[in-house]
């Protein structure tokens, strides 16, 4: 969420940074107009309730003072004021509980701010490479796709699992299903024992409010699964970023427990609502997906430099892999919704002769702190500010099985295993059909 502050002092700021989002000005002007009024209104209202109670503990001394000197009209007349202001306070707190409601929710749907380095474009044909890893295998006349190795196993069932779920569920067995396994604990133990992340086991239903504070809701309702629970509802989170960042929320940090690390491999659920059409084949896009989840919390000062390093600690497990990749900056047109920059990790994928994003990682500045109201003491203890949160996958792996069996796949319909994970294969150099 935005500082108002900041908005009512730099409204053409905020709607130059819509625009750059592939707002139309037009938009952009009457969105940031509407919530200098709503704010206006607020404001406005304050001020007379402020004056309203002043003149009521005026009035309240007034009639002591009347009654003394023995002037009952006077008292009669200024009681009736009183009783007049106390029902127009009463009934200005209700207004202002709406206003405050109405300005809460016009902010609550407003996008982060780009950085100024984040390059402007429209969509991800405007991203910007920032480097290249490795060089790809260019798709042979023996080279498959994912999901036809898996299924010519018969350890990548996808008519299977239609009939437990519908479609974008998968279900794996044997090999594959140890090799998936096996991709999760080799990135929790890279991240944990080299990086310095906190492994933690999250809940995966988690309360609408913390879905509000790293920004799934209400913007994206639409791709979270509900259940009820109780009188209300509790969400399938749709990635540990939710429940990793939200550790923090309504607390004052001390400064010296700064920077906090996360890491979390849990299954991750979303409704792909916007996807339709799109990925249909294999397991590229589903419903339910495995993911290794790294958040930090740091202070305002030190977010740049930890985005870089969290970037660095997702490229790690593809360089550890073998697999070639590639990083790009998202331009502002394709940037997430909470972020203020954004780099994309993109895998090769053979099958598809093209690189796929495998990891996104952002840093969000004091965008999702304000939403958890998560604050730090400050170093030199002149007060509390808002800390900044990142978060980045560490990564997809459902994707990283895709990329291992199509970089490692083998003319006589075998995939090596990549030496990084053998000690968590029993030793295997290769699996499938031998």
């Amino acid at each position: 969420m935005l500082d108002i502050k900041w908005i009512r002092e730099k409204p053409e700021a905020l709607a130059a940074a819509l625009v750059k989002r592939n707002w139309t000005k037009d938009e952009a002007d009457r969105t940031v107009d509407g919530i200098i009024a709503h704010d206006e209104a607020r404001r406005a209202h304050l001020v007379t309730l402020q004056e309203k109670q002043e003149r009521r503990n005026a009035a309240s001394k007034e009639i002591g003072n009347a009654m003394r000197s023995g002037d009952m009209v006077l008292a009669d007349r200024l009681k009736a004021e009183v009783a007049d202001i106390k029902s127009f306070v009463q009934n200005g707190e209700a207004t202002e509980r709406d206003l405050d409601a109405k300005l809460h929710d016009a902010l609550a749907v407003l996008p982060n701010i780009p950085l100024d380095d984040v390059p402007l474009g429209k969509d991800e044909a405007d991203n910007v490479e920032v480097r290249r890893v490795g060089e790809g295998k260019r798709k042979s006349n023996w080279t498959r796709e994912h999901f036809e190795i898996g299924e010519a196993w018969g350890q990548m069932d996808f008519e299977r699992a239609a009939k437990l779920s519908g479609s974008r569920f998968t279900v794996l067995s044997g090999e594959i299903a140890r090799l998936d396994r096996a991709l999760g604990q080799f990135m929790l133990d890279l991240h944990t024992t080299e990086h310095g992340y906190t492994e933690v086991l999250p809940p995966l239903l988690v309360r609408d409010e913390v879905l509000f504070g790293t920004g799934q809701l209400p913007k994206f309702g639409d791709d979270l699964f509900f259940t009820p629970h109780g009188e209300g509802r509790l969400g399938l989170i749709p990635t540990a970023e939710v429940s990793l960042t939200n550790l923090v929320r309504e607390e004052i940090l001390a400064n010296d427990r700064l920077p906090l690390r996360y890491t979390a491999l849990t299954p991750c659920f979303r409704s792909e609502a916007g996807s339709a059409g799109r990925d249909t084949r294999g397991m590229l896009r589903q419903h339910q997906f495995y993911k290794v989840e790294l958040v930090s919390i740091t202070a305002p000062d030190a977010s740049i430099a930890e985005h870089e390093r969290m970037t660095e600690c997702a490229e790690m497990v593809l360089k550890r892999l073998e697999l070639p990749f590639r990083t790009v900056t998202l331009c502002t047109g394709d940037m997430g919704f909470g972020a203020r920059k954004t780099y994309d990790i993109e895998v090769w994928l053979p099958g598809q002769d093209t690189y796929r994003e495998i990891s996104s990682c952002s840093v969000c500045g004091d965008f999702q702190a304000r939403r958890m109201n998560a604050r730090y003491r400050k170093a030199d203890g002149k007060g509390v500010g808002f800390v900044h949160t990142l978060n980045g996958s560490g990564t997809a792996v459902g994707r990283a099985l895709i990329a291992v069996i199509e970089n490692y796949q083998n003319e006589d319909g075998t995939v090596t295993v990549p030496q990084a994970l053998r000690p968590y294969m029993g030793g295997l150099e290769k699996i499938g059909n031998r």
